[in-house]
């Protein structure tokens, strides 16, 4: 699996590079978002740990680019730790989001989770399953998404969530339950990451995202697929 670890400040991308490799995973350096670009455009790459705020190309930028032409999981690294920039990075196309100081293990953990689960989806084993409500349609056989037979372009978290919920249609799936099946972790804080993942799946999926067709939300109990 390769990574490529894009951040400013040099200690850090070494730093996050020693762990990386004492795991086995190869490693890309890049130090500003034009670097980060470069290389995701002409290496097979697995997985991304993108700073926010860097010179010539800030983090987001890149990402944004990146996700145009590659759907490739990214963890955002930054030292801004308010809730804000968290939405923010998780709005914009973010997998996961760390903040710095960071501890080595949590790092490591959030990456194979985020590595596992882009396996999973673009791995040889598929459950060759169709499911459907209205015009929606996830086809898990090609890991594809579409909407009145427009293709819909979703991150690896994002078609988690959605697969999830369109295998159980009609069930109501708490904000806890959510992310412990999809993060395969147990829930911290998880009503702000979940709610931006839904809301960026609503602005895919439905005409008017203020009024959802197809994706619910139960008030005081969680979200669900509409059956229709």
């Amino acid at each position: 699996m390769t990574i490529l670890v894009c951040d400013d400040e040099h200690e850090i991308v070494d730093a996050i590079d020693i762990y990386l490799k004492n795991e086995g995973y190869r490693v890309l350096k890049a130090y500003d978002g034009e670097q980060a670009l470069e290389k995701a455009r002409s290496v097979d790459i697995h997985l991304i740990i993108m700073d926010i705020m860097m010179p010539r190309m800030d983090g987001i930028r890149a990402m944004m680019s990146i996700r145009e032409e590659r759907n490739i999981p990214v963890i955002i690294l930054s030292a801004k730790a308010e809730d804000t920039d968290k939405i923010a990075g998780l709005s914009l196309g973010a997998d996961d989001y760390i903040t710095k100081p960071f501890n080595p293990l949590e790092l490591l953990a959030r990456v194979k989770s985020q590595l596992r689960r882009y396996t999973e989806l673009g791995g040889a084993e598929t459950l060759q399953n169709v499911y459907k409500t209205g015009g929606l349609v996830i086809d898990d056989e090609r890991k594809t998404v579409t909407v009145d037979g427009e293709d819909v372009r979703m991150t690896p978290v994002q078609y988690r969530i959605l697969l999830l919920l369109m295998k159980n249609i009609g069930r109501v799936f708490s904000i806890d339950e959510i992310y412990e099946r999809v993060w395969n972790e147990m829930p911290y804080n998880a009503d702000n990451t979940v709610a931006v993942h839904i809301r960026n799946i609503r602005e895919k999926i439905e005409i008017n995202p203020k009024e959802p067709k197809y994706l619910k939300v139960v008030w005081g109990i969680g979200y669900k697929i509409e059956k229709l």
